[in-house]
């Protein structure tokens, strides 16, 4: 941790913006009817995992702030989850894209649980 000195150093971070980015082509591909529903709430949600976690990187002089940015960083994830879900239920995702984009997703989950029950090695003394 204390090698870390930049966010898109984290590797939660690299993950979630990869995992960003393969949702923004994939919704290309989306029916136009989506374009103001489904398609915007994917990408935004997906992609505020990883603002948050670039805002949870500045905040780490308070632990509690640090915790709350990751926390909102874990629940847009979540999200995405169910975003995710909706589009294989409409047919828009296959089943294995939609299972290994999850699969991604429970992944950077169980990263930010672990940097927020290890918040103290993260906090700036």
């Amino acid at each position: 941790m204390a090698n870390i000195r930049h966010f898109r150093e984290l590797r939660v971070y690299q993950n979630s913006m990869d995992a960003a980015m393969r949702i923004f082509e994939l919704t290309k591909k989306f029916p136009p009817e989506e374009k103001y529903s489904m398609t915007d709430q994917m990408r935004r949600s997906s992609r505020s995992v990883c603002a948050n976690l670039a805002e949870a990187w500045r905040k780490r002089r308070y632990e509690a702030a640090f915790i709350a940015k990751l926390s909102d960083s874990e629940s847009e994830a979540c999200e995405t989850q169910v975003w995710l879900e909706f589009a294989s239920r409409c047919g828009y995702l296959d089943s294995p894209t939609s299972n290994e984009l999850d699969q991604q997703y429970d992944n950077i989950i169980g990263q930010l649980v672990n940097m927020i029950r290890e918040s103290g090695k993260w906090i700036i003394r």
